[in-house]
């Protein structure tokens, strides 16, 4: 039986086919709408090496763990573990391009704390970052809310209510504002035509297509942060 296997059925599938995630690990097998489930899984076990192969070339797993350095809105900041110190992380800043992210309390837990810090720092940042780009929109925003979706790095709805995915907190900084850029640029057109595409390029100070190119190619990686392996 291989492991995390997501089974989808398509309508317009004419052979079963697999793929691995890169977000994830996860195999998804394809199955054709009139073809015997079971065949198709059979026909899966038989492509383990495959697999395997595909996962040997998956970002690597990178903990919450102390030493570790992560990339914190264009800041390298080592994870430091203090028993003694506060349970509640605190930054140290030592320059503009490095920091310490300090938490005490005991070993255990520690990635926990770690990664409820960089939730609320990545709502903290992107909030500003959103209220920059709608008040040079002249837009309005209701909400800005962050969670952790493995197929998109925001959404905007009609109300006015933006959602981000928290590890744009863990992109470059071009990267992040030009996808904050993009969904404020949804309050104005809530389509991907010319009009909304010449608003993000208005609105952001640089080139977004070189932020959608970098999150294609390293994307993926992000959801490898606070993961061991790809079993997790």
């Amino acid at each position: 039986m291989i492991d995390s296997l997501e089974v989808v059925r398509h309508p317009r599938a004419r052979v079963a086919r697999l793929s691995v995630d890169p977000a994830t690990g996860r195999v998804r097998l394809t199955v054709p709408k009139r073809m015997a489930l079971r065949t198709a899984i059979e026909w899966a076990t038989t492509k383990s090496d495959w697999i395997d192969a595909q996962r040997a070339v998956l970002p690597t797993g990178r903990p919450f763990l102390p030493d570790v350095v992560l990339p914190v809105a264009d800041r390298a900041v080592t994870l430091v573990w203090d028993e003694t110190a506060s349970r509640v992380p605190r930054l140290l800043p030592a320059d503009d391009a490095t920091a310490s992210l300090l938490c005490g309390g005991p070993h255990e837990g520690f990635e926990a704390r770690i990664g409820r810090w960089l939730v609320r720092e990545a709502l903290r940042v992107l909030t500003d970052d959103t209220a920059y780009y709608a008040e040079k929109a002249g837009v309005g925003i209701t909400r800005v809310a962050v969670g952790d979706p493995k197929a998109r790095w925001g959404s905007c709805s009609s109300s006015g209510a933006i959602r981000y995915s928290w590890r744009l907190l863990l992109a470059p900084g071009f990267v992040r504002r030009a996808t904050v850029a993009h969904e404020v640029a949804h309050r104005v057109h809530m389509h991907h035509g010319p009009s909304f595409h010449a608003l993000v390029a208005d609105l952001y100070e640089g080139d977004p297509d070189a932020a959608r190119a970098w999150l294609r190619r390293d994307g993926a990686a992000l959801h490898w942060y606070g993961r061991a392996s790809s079993s997790e």
